[in-house]
């Protein structure tokens, strides 16, 4: 019974060797999309912007990881791209910079340091903050979310509260993983996020009437709810459509995605970091 402390804290010790080894941090590099209201496709690369972040993973198991990520990436949308004459004679168009925090639980298919590679799905749930504003005809960029293009905040739409500028997302998709060393690993994935709001494109529900708009927010708020009268070479001018005429499509939320690939290291510990020599090499004798 004396020795039981002692095996007791050697075990203690030995597990936290273990532990420490199949900590991962890296980054991320890849690309940002956007689906919403300004693209006619599901997706428009051409609106394809930067993405870049940095992530912990933690190996539980050789089929279940969890990672903890900070992530940034820009999305755009424009009407002048799209097919539909009614969306480019709205002529509305965007960017947002997306900063996101997750937390990602992946399902490995196979033991990557059995095989050297695999499969892998992930799901998880994020936490991203988003901040759309246009560019004017001057060439200057303007916030859009204090202009209420669509009457947010207006007493005289109390049924369009102002957006919140942070929302949650679920992020999920698939990815493939190799070894390229016992301590550096690649992978290359593909992952959506669902989202909750409909305003990362600041386009939801219908247009108000615009001398409420003029009124409350000035003109120019009511040039950046609809901006068809300044069409030229595209097409005809048009006119501020009624009050309740759709603007977007509310039964539809906004999505993102990040693509790309990953670095990570494996630290902590010594060896070859392969998860059937750590269980011979990690496990006390008695």
């Amino acid at each position: 019974m004396k020795k039981f402390p002692l095996l007791l804290l050697l075990l203690i010790m030995m597990s936290g060797a273990t532990y420490a080894q199949y900590w991962q941090g890296g980054i991320f590099l890849g690309a940002a999309n956007y689906s919403g209201d300004l693209v006619q496709k599901r997706v428009d690369f051409r609106y394809t912007g930067i993405a870049a972040g940095l992530l912990i993973k933690r190996d539980f198991n050789p089929h279940f990881t969890l990672r903890a990520s900070l992530t940034y990436g820009r999305v755009s949308g424009a009407d002048s791209t799209n097919t539909a004459k009614d969306l480019v004679a709205r002529n509305l168009s965007f960017r947002s910079p997306i900063w996101e925090g997750a937390v990602i639980a992946e399902g490995n298919l196979l033991d990557i340091d059995d095989k050297g590679f695999t499969p892998y799905a992930f799901a998880g749930i994020g936490l991203f903050s988003f901040y759309p504003s246009t560019r004017m005809a001057n060439g200057n960029w303007v916030s859009l979310r204090r202009y209420s293009t669509e009457g947010e905040g207006l007493p005289q739409y109390p049924d369009r509260s102002m957006y919140n500028l942070v929302s949650v997302s679920i992020p999920f998709g698939v990815g493939f993983k190799w070894n390229v060393t016992d301590h550096i690993q690649m992978g290359i994935e593909v992952g959506l996020r669902k989202t909750f709001t409909d305003y990362i494109d600041d386009v939801s529900k219908g247009y108000v009437d615009q001398n409420t708009l003029i009124l409350e927010r000035g003109t120019t708020a009511a040039k950046l709810a609809y901006r068809g009268d300044e069409l030229t070479k595209n097409g005809t001018p048009g006119t501020y459509p009624p009050d309740g005429f759709p603007r977007g499509n509310p039964k539809q939320k906004d999505w993102y995605s990040f693509s790309g690939l990953t670095v990570t290291y494996r630290f902590g510990g010594g060896g070859s970091g392969r998860w059937g020599k750590q269980k011979v090499s990690t496990c006390p004798k008695f």
